[in-house]
């Protein structure tokens, strides 16, 4: 039987050690397992990479701890706005949705429109009225409220200044979250989720619902979901950069994740990290800040659960 595996992330950043409790870090720890395992545990029952990759970001959404689903960083408006993204790399059949509000596993919304609509990417109102087609059940803002966030977003409200979540030098929740798997048919698939920057303005949308920058998957050469300063993850195009590399330089998955990561994101002053795997099962996840929460685990006996270097 082929080697099957997951990996996930829940942010990257300056994660600084000292402001880091054991007893927040067992926090961090234990939800990534719970993510981890159930992820784990669908492609152990012969299931799909792409449900091991739903489940896993569900799970990660659904933890106050990250910016992503319930953990949501607040908008300059006080709101709560979402972008995901999911990819199958056996058919490059994607799909994303960006800036919706009150849904609470945004990954599921991105899921349905590469499965239940003819598109790849729905936004805004649009994105909402496709959810509620599909009867999704709509939470209020209580659900989406979180001391830590609210006070995160008190301090720079009404100013011009907007805080990448994972690039604070608090004691704070960081970014994004994602999942990659292969499956033991050798199919692999990504995914992200993320609730975006404090006190973002103007609709801006990272790098984590487009597909190429922030999430992407092809059987041929890698599954990526990326973290970090989406901006310069959107100009570097770095999911599909890892891909490239390796389909038309003949990297292997470590070497061209770690290019990407190592050099040519810095090159452009760009920070973060990403989680790939490949149709072998094997997993890299790379990082040039000083932290990222990641966790993976492979049927080949390998597990691995950390967030400093």
């Amino acid at each position: 039987m082929k080697v099957f595996s997951i990996a996930i992330h829940g942010g990257a950043g300056t994660l600084v050690k000292g402001m880091m409790t054991p007893e927040l870090e067992a926090r961090y720890k234990l939800a990534l397992k719970i993510a981890l395992d159930a992820g784990y545990k669908v492609l152990d029952d012969g299931k799909s990479s792409i449900e091991a990759v739903e489940i896993a970001v569900k799970l990660l959404e659904d933890s106050p701890l990250f910016n992503a689903g319930k953990g949501s960083v607040f908008t300059a408006e006080g709101t709560h706005e979402m972008d995901a993204a999911i990819m199958d790399g056996k058919s490059l059949n994607a799909g994303a949705i960006s800036l919706i509000t009150g849904i609470k596993n945004p990954v599921s919304l991105a899921k349905d429109v590469m499965e239940k609509s003819e598109h790849v990417f729905l936004a805004g109102e649009g994105a909402m009225q496709f959810a509620k087609e599909l009867d999704y059940k709509f939470e209020d803002d209580h659900y989406f409220y979180d001391e830590f966030r609210y006070n995160q977003w008190q301090e720079i409200k009404d100013t011009d200044n907007f805080q990448l979540d994972h690039s604070t030098k608090k004691d704070s929740k960081f970014g994004t979250v994602g999942a990659v798997a292969c499956d033991q048919d050798g199919n692999i698939a990504a995914a992200t989720s993320t609730g975006g920057m404090t006190n973002k303005k103007w609709g801006r949308v990272g790098d984590s619902p487009m597909i190429g920058a922030g999430n992407y998957a092809n059987n041929k050469t890698c599954a990526v979901s990326c973290t970090g300063s989406g901006e310069f993850f959107i100009r570097g195009v770095v999911a599909y950069d890892v891909s490239c590399l390796m389909e038309h330089k003949g990297l292997s998955l470590q070497e061209a994740s770690e290019e990407v990561i190592h050099k040519r994101v810095l090159e452009i002053n760009g920070d973060g990290g990403l989680i790939a795997i490949d149709a072998q099962g094997n997993i890299t996840m790379p990082f040039n800040t000083e932290g990222m929460y990641r966790a993976c685990k492979s049927s080949g006996g390998k597990e691995d659960i950390s967030i400093y270097k």
